[in-house]
């Protein structure tokens, strides 16, 4: 028989003294499975709850084991917790189901059958007595089981559940010292890796500079990966030939084309030496002082290996404007109040705009599709689903699958809002396998990242409108244009209480073009950061038209651009607007 050999896993072995006892602990984080088997690392959510976790996406097919070997403190008797919840409790089964196995044997316990928060659930007891000690989660039902780490004490207590005292806990019994393990220096940070943060590494890049591009999944694209699979929208502009080194023209949302782009995307940024690439690398602070960040701070995802970016610059470019929250940027959310920006719109301010500003906001879509498998395919009964589903039916779902609701924060319910469109996607699903047309019907692809429409929006020098797209302003530091035609989106429910609460519907209105600042994308008060993307400075309703991603590149490429200005001036993002708005324009192509 062969030796179990302990995989490099991201894990902490304590021993302490206790009476004439010693106590023996072991916390090993489930992300660091050195097989993941059919199980997926989930960062997206890192903030809400504390960590990445393993999720047993398998489309309602139980997926492979996820394993891995650990070595034990000492031989003894030990309890076992492991972290994790129930995300669709009631009078059911619970849909994420699983279990634990410790060197070949199954502890008796169904995972994530108790609380509908993220707790730690007791599993049982084992004997150990090799240092060698195999752990794996084996999968029972296909839908979204999910698990966050394994504990393992000699002494019957519980780790601690609230969010903040975990956190202290963990960095305690991790021996985190309180700055990152390795550091290095850039010329330009950007975070996120999308089409923004990609198009500003490739201009940043080929004017010289030294960049980090860090991004919290294992593929680029953000929205536009394979995914999420959103299609790219809008025009390129001046910059067209960074933007088509990212993706393709157009392909129909969903579609599996979005693979062949990944590579795309992943070859075009290898041939700059002078990017590193940092993929599953999610950032979890930026630390800065008199509105100046220093560094950004990034954890990688199934290891917990920590590292800190430092640069003169940084872009942020994560959608949800998270550098320029933790740096303490002015930020914007929700709708604005309808008088407050420049002049009115049929005497009621912005088009679509309340009389009160609130907190609404577009939500986030989960694309799936469907595929005739020629023979008779079954789905299981998903009576979990049902509440959110109701009597809806339907075979895949594109842009339209959309969820937002008053009471629910875009960044702080995250985990839960994904997981109402899991629940619909699964309803409607089994409604439809009950038509006989589709009994060959079959699910081929269904989304687990949310693909965001709006959140957080930093605000900059200049808060771009749709009064702006409305009157066409040809700003003298315009930096990108787009035609599309401004889009907001509403759920159904509004103005149809019959109507699933995950449909959302669009308003329009067509204008020829319009122009975007270079003053919305940097912060107007942490002074070395800019912003690329859907979280640049601009209204509710002013995001509607350049969210999309052709528009949000065009921004990217104007930011990498405006650093390596910043680097040959020795000067600051506002700088450059300041003194340099020619020589910006012109690198782009405007003049």
């Amino acid at each position: 028989m062969k030796a179990l050999i302990p995989s490099l896993v991201f894990m902490l072995v304590l021993t302490a003294s206790c009476g004439d006892k010693q106590h023996h602990e072991l916390l090993v984080e489930a992300e660091s499975f050195r097989e993941k088997g059919g199980w997926l690392v989930d960062p997206q959510f890192t903030e809400q709850m504390g960590s990445a976790y393993l999720l047993a996406h398998g489309l309602g097919n139980p997926v492979e084991n996820a394993s891995t070997i650990v070595t034990i403190p000492a031989s003894g008797k030990y309890h076992v917790w492991v972290r994790t919840r129930n995300w669709a409790k009631g009078n059911w089964e619970a849909p994420g189901r699983f279990k634990l196995l410790i060197n070949g044997n199954e502890f008796e316990s169904i995972l994530g059958t108790e609380e509908e928060t993220w707790h730690w659930q007791y599993a049982g007891k084992v004997t150990l007595k090799d240092p060698a000690m195999k752990i794996e989660l084996r999968d029972l039902t296909g839908f979204e089981g999910r698990c966050d780490a394994i504990y393992l004490s000699t002494k019957k207590a519980a780790p601690p559940t609230e969010n903040d005292e975990l956190a202290v806990w963990r960095r305690k019994l991790h021996d985190e010292a309180d700055a990152p393990e390795r550091t290095a220096e850039f010329d330009l940070v950007i975070t996120g890796g999308g089409i923004a943060g990609c198009a500003a590494a490739i201009a940043a890049a080929e004017q010289g500079l030294l960049v980090a591009l860090v991004h919290d999944r294992p593929v680029l694209g953000g929205n536009a990966s394979s995914e999420i699979r959103v299609h790219t929208e809008g025009i390129s502009w001046k910059s067209d030939r960074i933007i088509s080194m990212l993706n393709t023209v157009w392909w129909p949302n969903g579609s599996p084309e979005a693979i062949k782009d990944d590579r795309k995307r992943h070859d075009n940024i290898a041939k700059y030496d002078n990017i590193r690439l940092f993929l599953n690398w999610r950032a979890y602070t930026a630390n800065a002082s008199d509105g100046i960040i220093s560094s950004v701070d990034a954890r990688q995802t199934a290891t917990g290996q920590r590292m800190r970016f430092k640069a003169p610059l940084f872009a942020d470019c994560t959608g949800d404007g998270w550098i320029g929250y933790w740096a303490g940027a002015e930020y914007m959310y929700g709708r604005e109040d309808s008088s407050l920006y420049g002049e009115n719109w049929q005497e009621h301010g912005e088009l679509w705009s309340p009389a009160k500003a609130d907190n609404k906001v577009m939500g986030a879509s989960v694309l799936w599709r469907s595929y005739d498998a020629g023979i008779p395919v079954d789905f299981p009964e998903v009576p979990w689903a049902m509440e959110v589903a109701g009597d809806h039916s339907a075979t895949s779902g594109t842009w339209k699958w959309e969820f937002s609701r008053d009471d629910l924060h875009q960044v702080d319910d995250a985990e839960y809002i994904r997981d109402h469109m899991l629940k619909a996607i699964y309803g409607s699903f089994s409604n439809a396998k009950k038509e006989e047309a589709n009994a060959n019907t079959g699910l081929e692809w269904v989304g687990y990242l949310l693909g965001k429409r709006e959140s957080r929006r930093l605000k900059g020098d200049y808060i771009y409108t749709f009064n702006d797209e409305k009157n066409m302003t040809e700003f003298p530091d315009a930096v990108a244009m787009e035609t599309r035609t401004v889009d907001v989106h509403y759920q159904q429910k509004e103005t149809d209480s019959s109507l699933p609460d995950f449909l959302s519907e669009a308003l329009y209105y067509k204008i020829d073009h319009y122009y975007i600042p270079y003053r919305s994308l940097y912060s107007v008060n942490i002074e070395n950061l800019f912003m690329a993307g859907r979280c640049f400075s601009c209204s509710h309703v002013g995001l509607g038209g350049p969210r999309v991603m052709h528009t949000t590149g065009q921004m990217g490429v104007a930011v990498g651009y405006a650093a390596s200005l910043c680097k040959k001036y020795n000067t600051l993002p506002r700088g450059i607007y300041e003194n340099h708005i020619g020589e910006l324009r012109k690198l782009i192509g405007i003049e």
